[in-house]
């Protein structure tokens, strides 16, 4: 069954797309003509474009998102500089910045009652928790059963399960809701019903990640039946990079002791409902008890910032409505990324379990547009012998970023990393896995836009034996996975040209 898009969807990205080139088209006309009605004013806009290339040199940014910018600059002098001054912040807004740090202090106090890592960790696993709990914010649980999933459709099972059994609060936050799916649908009839029964019931989704797939005014429509509702960020036809700062997390937490997380949204080609890219790879995790804390948090983190008025957060804690003790299986991590601050999070976690990696590190991704540290960390990692093995899509969902994707495979395979491609179709699921002992679970790809642009989650796991399952997991990928030789990357030039032109612009999209 091919998915149905609300008609009022369609003609609002119809009429936003037409805007947008309307304003495009206007700004290149508007600083062209301007440049040309005096030399002076054509000097100054190569004057300011000089200045704006030393600031971006001194500015603490990613290196390569800093070179495009610089490239773009000098081969439009003029241009460039005014689309720099227009979209060149990396960061939020600093509206949505002062909305996220209102209530900062507060979630801060509610996380770090938790923050020392346990001892029981070694040496190596403690200054990774240390670093994620110092720095992000995310303390470290062991009281919690932690369940993996190989594929959506088991998870989708467990979700429907745990929402039948919810008795006081409910939070959905989603990057891709789509409307018609029967996996949204069966969802909504629960949702429905426990709001009905009095549930705290509350939907959160990016408002850009599904602009095509709901309806217009879909907030007031779950307002309507009685849940509560936040289209994040939402999306206007405006020129900006303000628009590139998405919710791509996904989380569903219940009764503060259970929570998913995983790259699974809440559409059918998730569960293999339908097949758009032949068989559709993914995976997440169940945590039962402490760590599911974490989410509950980061869900209020995100919907106190932009609907504030809950006065007593404690009736979330995870032994609000669990007082018995909960089973222990490892330790689990839940953290958070986000674009308010300098620190990708996320990228620095990839680069540490790489670093001190001993025998293995196996990589799950949809995308790969990585930097250079990231670059340097996966090839260094394989000089000292340790099996990286990273696996994307076999069948892409988009061809432009399977090209840049694809752009990135010489270096690694030259250094040693060996690149599988999931030829059973496309492979969703953002993974790491170290030495049996180190694994991630999330929402983050290997590309620039999740690792610096967008709010993501995922579930850092430490000797859990959900790991062994991981493992197994990765192995059953390999055995259907095609493996990429160095002879397979053979290009004619015009594709090479193509793909560093991809390579140089991709950080800044």
């Amino acid at each position: 069954m091919k998915p149905s898009f609300p008609a009022s969807s369609i003609q609002r990205i119809l009429i936003t797309g037409l805007l947008i080139l309307i304003q495009l088209v206007w700004f290149v006309l508007f600083f062209t003509k301007l440049a040309a009605v005096a030399s002076w004013i054509n000097i100054l806009f190569i004057v300011l474009s000089f200045l704006i290339v030393l600031q971006l040199v001194n500015k603490e940014e990613n290196p390569a998102y800093k070179i495009g910018w610089i490239i773009l600059i000098e081969l439009l002098p003029i241009l460039g500089g005014a689309m720099y001054l227009f979209f060149g912040n990396q960061r939020p807004s600093a509206r949505m910045r002062a909305q996220f740090k209102r209530n900062e202090a507060t979630f801060a106090h509610l996380l770090n009652e938790n923050a020392e890592p346990p001892v029981g960790l070694s040496p190596r696993m403690r200054g990774t928790a240390h670093y994620v709990a110092d720095t992000g914010g995310f303390p470290i649980w062991q009281n919690t059963d932690v369940r993996y999933y190989r594929v959506g459709e088991e998870m989708y099972a467990d979700m429907l399960e745990a929402l039948e059994k919810a008795e006081h609060f409910i939070f959905l936050e989603y990057f891709i809701i789509m409307e018609s799916s029967e996996m949204w649908q069966s969802i909504l009839q629960i949702l429905e019903r426990k709001a009905a029964q009095g549930v705290d019931v509350r939907l959160m989704y990016d408002d850009l990640g599904s602009v095509a797939l709901l309806p217009a005014g879909y907030r007031e429509i779950m307002e309507k039946k009685g849940i509560r509702c936040l289209a994040f960020n939402p999306f206007v036809p405006f020129l900006s990079l303000v628009m590139n700062h998405r919710d791509h997390r996904k989380i569903l937490c219940i009764d503060g002791h259970t929570a998913f997380n995983g790259g699974i949204n809440l559409s059918d080609e998730y569960i293999n409902r339908t097949h758009p890219h032949g068989h559709w790879k993914d995976t997440g995790v169940r945590l039962i008890g402490d760590a599911a804390w974490n989410f509950t948090i980061m869900f209020l983190q995100m919907w106190e910032a932009f609907r504030p008025g809950e006065q007593d957060f404690q009736r979330f804690l995870p032994h609000a409505f669990h007082p018995d003790s909960f089973l222990s299986n490892g330790w689990a991590q839940p953290f958070g990324d986000s674009p308010l601050d300098n620190e990708p999070l996320s990228e620095n976690i990839y680069i540490d379990i790489l670093s001190q990696a001993q025998d293995y590190v196996y990589i799950n991704t949809p995308y790969l547009a990585i930097s250079n540290e990231m670059q340097t960390a996966l090839t260094t990692a394989a000089k000292r012998g340790v099996d990286v093995r990273i696996v994307t899509p076999g069948i892409p969902d988009k061809r432009v970023v399977y090209a840049l994707t694809r752009s990135y495979y010489p270096p690694l395979l030259q250094a040693g990393v060996k690149i599988y491609e999931y030829t059973p179709g496309f492979i969703h699921a953002k993974s790491y896995l170290s030495d049996d002992r180190i694994g991630v679970v999330g929402t983050i790809n290997m590309d620039y836009r999740s690792l610096y642009l967008h709010f993501e989650c995922g579930t850092l796991l430490y000797e859990c034996d959900a790991l062994s399952d991981l493992k197994a997991d990765c192995e059953d990928i390999f055995s259907v996975s095609r493996e990429v030789l160095l002879s397979d990357c053979r290009r004619d030039f015009p594709h090479r040209l193509f793909q560093a032109v991809l390579r140089v612009f991709a950080p800044l999209f």
